[in-house]
């Protein structure tokens, strides 16, 4: 399982004091507003910022972080990738998972690989699973109970039933 998980991207700076334009990679649009404190990825390493304040413009989020005054401090920033540590991600149901978690799993059909999870994205109602298998068309499968049957994060290990409208020749 993973340590940390990326929850934005500084798209920009806003203004001249420091603020950034930041991408919210979160399905919870107040995300921001429940930490104190997020990583930004410099060049590999994990580097700590208290939030000092947040704010919305339209859909992007503006963050003030502590150190961070004026518009060269935050376009250092530009371009960089937000984490939260794991522990400070919200706690799941038993039924609910991180997709940082899930992808790279092998998928099952029975005893047969169908290929791995390679991506997750929302489509209306239910999540769709992307199954990738070298030379095969990707297989998308609804993330609905009855097709997802079993779900080992540890083992990184999903067992499927394909509906057969979805089955691949």
């Amino acid at each position: 399982m993973v340590d940390y998980f990326e929850i934005g991207h500084i798209d920009n700076t806003h203004a001249l004091k420091g603020e950034l334009k930041v991408r919210n990679y979160s399905n919870n649009s107040k995300r921001f507003e429940e930490l104190k404190n997020i990583l930004v990825d410099v060049k590999g390493n994990y580097v700590e910022y208290a939030i000092e304040g947040v704010r919305y413009q339209k859909d992007i989020v503006l963050l003030k972080l502590k150190g961070v005054d004026t518009i060269e401090d935050a376009e250092k920033l530009k371009g960089l990738s937000i984490y939260i540590k794991r522990e400070d991600a919200p706690k799941l149901n038993d039924d609910e998972y991180y997709i940082a978690d899930l992808l790279g799993a092998e998928v099952y059909e029975g005893d047969t690989l169908l290929g791995v999870l390679d991506n997750i994205f929302t489509a209306g109602a239910a999540d769709v699973y992307v199954i990738k298998a070298k030379g095969k068309e990707d297989l998308l499968l609804p993330a609905l109970k009855s097709v997802i049957l079993e779900t080992d994060v540890k083992n990184k290990i999903i067992r499927v039933s394909v509906p057969e409208g979805l089955k691949r020749n």
